[in-house]
């Protein structure tokens, strides 16, 4: 898959999320989805926190750290993945 090809399901698959509703998906599924959104689009995350961190903040922080392992690429293909997963229900 070239990279355009790969950037190209990505906005997609973001396109779609983006017309789900908060309601519809669980919480992990919700987390995993912000995860590889930002693994993909910003890459390992900054653990910089500020005094208004709060617990909400550490679920998702975590979340990203599980998979900062992953490529950019890599988190782009999952989301994609996890979001056909999610649309074909």
């Amino acid at each position: 898959m070239t990279q355009k090809d790969l950037d190209t399901q990505f906005l997609e698959a973001v396109e779609i999320a983006s017309k789900m509703t908060q309601a519809s998906l669980p919480q992990d599924v919700q987390l995993r989805l912000y995860a590889s959104y930002k693994q993909a689009t910003l890459g390992t995350v900054d653990l910089k926190q500020n005094s208004s961190y709060h617990l909400r903040d550490a679920f998702k922080t975590n979340a990203w750290m599980q998979i900062s392992h992953l490529s950019i690429d890599e988190a782009k293909q999952q989301y994609i993945e996890m979001i056909h997963s999610l649309f074909k229900k």
